[in-house]
Formats: C-alpha cells, sequence, structure tokens
C-alpha cells in the first residue's frame, strides 16, 4: 500500500474507512441472515447455512485486515471519514430490510444489493492499485474482490432458487419464503 499512500495518504485511509464500514455492515447483514437460516425449518434454507457462515467471516477477516490496513497509515479504523459516513448510511437502508422484513427471500434481495456495491468497492481499489502501479496492494485487494465475486454468485443464486420456487408457487415448510 506503500504507493498508493505515497500519492495521497487521507484519502486512501478514506478510501479504506470506505471499504471498512460497508464490511462492517455485512458482518451485521450476514448475522442477521444466519440468525433466520438457523430458524428455518426447510431443509433446503438450512442447507445455506454453512456456505452463508463462511461468507460472512470472510466479510469479518476483511473488515480486520481493513482495520490493520488503516492503523498502519497511521488512520484510525473507528473515526468516521466523510466517505465512511455516507456508505454507513447506505448500509442503514440495506439493514432495515432485515429488521423489517421477516421474508429470508427479502433478505437475500438485500443481501445482493449490499455484496454488489461491496464488489464494486474492492474492484475500484484494484483499480486504483493497478493505476499506481502498488503490486503488493494490487494482489491483496484482487484476493478480497475474487472473494466477493465467490459472494455475489452465492446470493444470486440463492435468490434466484427462492424466486423460482415462488413463482412455481412451490410452498417451503417456511411460509415467510413467498416474496
Amino acid at each position: 500500500m506503500e504507493k498508493l499512500a505515497q500519492k495521497n495518504a487521507a484519502r486512501l485511509i478514506d478510501l479504506l474507512s470506505e471499504r471498512l464500514a460497508f464490511e462492517r455492515a455485512g458482518v451485521k447483514l450476514y448475522d442477521a441472515l444466519l440468525g433466520r437460516l438457523r430458524a428455518a425449518t426447510d431443509p433446503e434454507l438450512r442447507a445455506l447455512l454453512e456456505p452463508t457462515q463462511l461468507h460472512r467471516d470472510e466479510e469479518s477477516e476483511h473488515q480486520e485486515w481493513l482495520e490493520e490496513q488503516i492503523r498502519a497509515l497511521g488512520g484510525d479504523p473507528h473515526a468516521p471519514s466523510e466517505h465512511s459516513v455516507l456508505v454507513q448510511k447506505e448500509a442503514e437502508g440495506i439493514e432495515l430490510v432485515l429488521l423489517r422484513d421477516p421474508s429470508i427471500a427479502h433478505d437475500f434481495h438485500a443481501l445482493l444489493l449490499a455484496e454488489l456495491a461491496d464488489h464494486a468497492g474492492w474492484d475500484l481499489l484494484v483499480q486504483l492499485a493497478v493505476a499506481f502501479g502498488d503490486e503488493p496492494a494490487q494482489r491483496e485487494f484482487e484476493k478480497r474482490l475474487r472473494q466477493e465475486e465467490e459472494h455475489l454468485r452465492f446470493v444470486r443464486e440463492a435468490l434466484l432458487g427462492m424466486t423460482f420456487m415462488a413463482l412455481r408457487g412451490q410452498a417451503t415448510g417456511d411460509a415467510h419464503l413467498v416474496i
């Protein structure tokens, strides 16, 4: 992250803080979804527990890694920044869906929105690292971008499956699954 920090360390901290705010929100979203999946009686929904837990744990690792990077750059990972405050507000809107709506399918839809934004944020960091020739940062960002791509694929497939079931009129053991 050395080359990126040489250009504008304060702006880099702001960008990393933005990602950090979204990773923290992602952990919350996954935690809420995991609670609902654990309570589900439908075996197809319960089968989503293990991959959902894996993705949640990766979001948590992203959060911890970002906190370390911000500290290494002399920043405070708990201090609000211009962009982290905006991202936090965006994430709160997505969180409201999970808190107010009992539909697991709606949870996955909200998570899809979060994962799309998360993917875009890591992609931006990769592009910046490439543009400034910071290969070590690029490798680290690409590692997390690949994980986000897997999260996105999983959430899309789960939501697609639930949507197909709803369109076919198939009932599940969990009435709140209806979309």
